[in-house]
């Protein structure tokens, strides 16, 4: 699909451009007329009457109350009756781990999770072995997941090289390979030396690519795997203190404020950084960021267990914090929900509280999970959904193509919920090849069936399509 969205941008001698790579060209994605899909009787963001869905040459062709007769002889005809139509959702923090962690995660296994949970792009984390702090190995992820097919698979290139927060990586260079990289963290290590940052920002600026930092002053951290409260204490685990995060807040919000570029807050996690969130808005900064499904569901009471599979970077707080996340999600002063989806073993979770890697699955539950708190249990609708889970991530990331609205001549990065489908999460289970779920045996009251990548199904009845 020809790509539209294209700038170029001019300091001094420095010359790039944001356009991302064309995409579905290197692995037979189906297209043309001969390649048709109807979506038989949908609810477009779960309002109004059922319409059919007539998808052609990987764009929405048609919306009509019954297009049977509208479909080219040989359609993939899909009944998808009185199920949820939204925009396919965008996830912009995800770890698929490849290269160097295979065992726990592959972009081709990341890619069948992201499709049975919804989703049409991820991008997905530098903390790799090595890490993507090269054009070399954000090109190899990046034709990895167009080979895949399933989901667009954008590498995140680090903002230093070797996430050791002590040299640039070359922005440039990555941006301008073929992967034509557009965000840039060190997720999992906090840029937290402040001259770095400040250089991170004014060179990206020219490029107009986004900088994600993970918000942890490492001083303030030492030692610690457990929210800083009564818990904590009383488990007798280390605690990690809200301001470790909001210091970094603070700092890398002025920062924006006086430098410009573009910044985005890695998975918030307190009632401090909504606040300091609040403030960024009024004074109409730069900033960007997101919350990720466990930070609006869980607390740290799970911690009574010393199961590894609940120690996240950040930890889960309090239900205080939980609120504050939650509000500031309805009213826009966190952006959007991203996963962390982030796999391990089970070497490397059923073992000592502190010595459990962090991290957690998401990417499967999270639809369920979101819908659960802001729609069924809450006032929210489904263009709600669409706008966190898809539209904010992909105006974020200027993302083409994706969070499109449901229309004819848009995109067809589609997916469907069957609201009247209950499942129940099992590790196993799931496409993702690690199983550390947080929800094991909760049951999910709402399931994602259907995925089409411009036009191609990628999952189907709920399972990935390979």
């Amino acid at each position: 699909m020809a790509q539209t969205d294209k700038k170029t941008f001019d300091e001094g001698a420095l010359t790039m451009t944001s356009e991302y790579p064309a995409t579905g060209e290197l692995a037979g994605h189906p297209t043309g007329a001969e390649h048709a899909v109807l979506l038989r009787g949908v609810l477009l963001y779960g309002e109004g009457e059922k319409q059919d869905v007539l998808i052609q040459d990987g764009v929405i062709a048609e919306i009509g109350a019954d297009l049977a007769d509208s479909a080219p002889q040989g359609a993939e005809v899909l009944d998808l009756d009185g199920q949820v139509l939204l925009p396919g959702l965008v996830d912009m923090h995800v770890h698929l781990r490849e290269p160097g962690r295979e065992d726990t995660e592959t972009i081709a296994t990341g890619s069948a999770a992201a499709a049975q949970g919804g989703f049409t792009a991820v991008f997905t984390m530098a903390n790799t072995a090595p890490v993507t702090d090269n054009p070399a190995i954000a090109e190899m992820v990046w034709f990895k997941g167009q080979n895949t097919n399933l989901c667009d698979v954008h590498p995140v290139g680090s903002i230093s090289k070797g996430l050791e927060g002590k040299e640039l990586t070359e922005f440039g260079m990555m941006a301008d390979s073929d992967a034509k990289v557009r965000m840039f963290s060190d997720d999992g290590k906090c840029v937290d030396d402040p001259r770095l940052m400040r250089r991170a920002i004014e060179y990206s600026k020219g490029m107009d690519v986004l900088l994600a930092q993970h918000c942890e002053e490492p001083r303030l951290t030492e030692g610690a795997v457990a929210h800083e409260g009564e818990t904590a204490a009383r488990l007798g685990l280390g605690g990690w203190p809200r301001v470790a995060e909001e210091s970094i807040v603070a700092r890398d919000a002025i920062m924006a404020r006086d430098y410009g570029g573009r910044l985005h807050i890695c998975h918030a996690s307190t009632e401090g950084t909504v606040e300091l969130l609040r403030w960024v808005k009024d004074q109409d900064i730069p900033l960007s960021a997101e919350v990720t499904p466990h930070h609006l569901l869980l607390t740290d009471a799970r911690l009574e267990t010393y199961d590894g599979v609940n120690r996240v970077n950040p930890p889960l707080r309090e239900q205080r914090d939980v609120e504050a996340l939650r509000a500031a999600l309805i009213d826009g002063t966190v952006d959007c929900v991203a996963t962390d989806h982030a796999p391990h073993g089970s070497e490397d979770k059923c073992c000592e509280f502190d010595q459990a890697r962090p991290g957690m699955l998401g990417i499967e539950t999270s639809l369920a999970l979101i819908a659960k708190i802001f729609v069924i249990d809450g006032d929210e609708d489904w263009r709600f959904v669409a706008k966190v889970m898809s539209e904010r991530p992909a105006e974020i990331t200027k993302l083409p193509g994706h969070g499109r609205p449901i229309a004819v001549g848009e995109p067809a990065n589609l997916c469907a919920v069957d609201l009247n489908q209950k499942w129940t999460a099992h590790g196993k289970d799931m496409a993702s090849k690690a199983n550390n779920t947080p929800y094991e045996g909760m049951e999910m009251p709402v399931k994602v069936t259907t995925t089409l990548l411009r036009g191609k199904v990628t999952c189907k009845n709920g399972s990935a399509v390979k």
